[in-house]
């Protein structure tokens, strides 16, 4: 595998810095991975942008249809959508005023990786955000 993540120690200094997450792919369902990992970074401070199209609300937030449509600056973009989909969202994330590409855990899109670091981005992929953050406290 060609995908270099940062080091455990990298990436609680990205959390230790950051404030504003957007979730992509965010759901409104409790019972969902998308939702409990969210409700968990917003619980420790983090505020949460959901961007769903399907969505008008979640965790008390207004969602938004996509990255573009966010007003403001965007620390981490964090993606639950299938690795073939990643892509996608990172030629949405390379146009938006974003630091840090994050794919949670078991996504990896090696095309999406290079897009993102030839532009000289932080990327990270096949892990999770609230792992991370709990294990980097």
């Amino acid at each position: 595998m060609s995908v270099q993540i940062p080091t455990r120690q990298e990436m609680g200094e990205i959390l230790n810095k950051s404030k504003t997450i957007a979730v992509v792919g965010l759901s409104a369902n409790p019972e969902k991975t998308s939702y409990m990992v969210s409700k968990a970074m917003q619980d420790a401070g983090f505020k949460v942008i959901p961007v769903n199209p399907t969505v008008e609300k979640v965790l008390g937030e207004k969602a938004v249809a996509t990255l573009k449509d966010i007003k403001g600056h965007v620390d981490i973009v964090n993606v639950f959508r299938r690795s073939e989909h990643l892509y996608d969202v990172a030629k949405e994330f390379a146009e938006i005023d974003a630091d840090v590409y994050w794919a949670q855990l078991g996504l990896i899109n090696e095309e999406a990786y290079h897009f993102l670091k030839e532009k000289g981005y932080t990327v990270i992929m096949d892990r999770c955000i609230k792992v991370e953050h709990a294990l980097t406290r």
